[in-house]
């Protein structure tokens, strides 16, 4: 498995989450790029499980100077939307990440080309490479723009 992530201690790549599996250090990683992604789908886990992933998820890439963070949420396979969708949204409507989260858009707003896809690709250019994801307006998305660290 590939990291994005290496060990501000001893240098090996690692997950932004955890100790480094090298030298046990739960001091945050350095980043090798300003934005992130994760996919909340991984292994299937219920509403409540993949809410505390992402909030341990968002501390740790908040600590790690992450500023753009796309979360995987999937749509769901009703048609109407899946629970994990829904609860990582009303978590975000109310202002849940509000210590770490500045702005998020919804993967259907961020249409290619739209003018809120411009603007945000204008503030972070880094994201241009990630929004093939979002490409026709994905509403499994999210994407969440963390506060700046002094």
């Amino acid at each position: 498995m590939s990291y994005s992530y290496e060990c501000s201690v001893c240098g090996n790549a690692r997950p932004v989450t955890g100790e480094c599996p090298f030298c046990n250090t739960a001091i945050a990683p350095l980043a090798h790029s300003d934005t992130d992604v994760i996919n909340l789908e991984l292994d299937s886990p219920t509403s409540d499980e993949a809410l505390d992933q992402l909030t341990h998820y968002i501390r740790a890439a908040s600590e790690a100077q992450i500023r753009a963070l796309v979360v995987i949420h999937g749509y769901g396979s009703s048609g109407k939307g899946g629970n994990i969708r829904k609860k990582v949204r009303e978590a975000l409507e109310h202002n849940y990440f509000a210590d770490r989260v500045s702005e998020y858009y919804h993967g259907e707003d961020l249409r290619h080309q739209s003018d809120l896809y411009r603007d945000v690709i204008k503030r972070r250019p880094g994201l241009k490479k990630h929004f093939k994801l979002f490409k026709e307006g994905n509403a499994g998305m999210t994407l969440l723009m963390m506060h700046s660290q002094s």
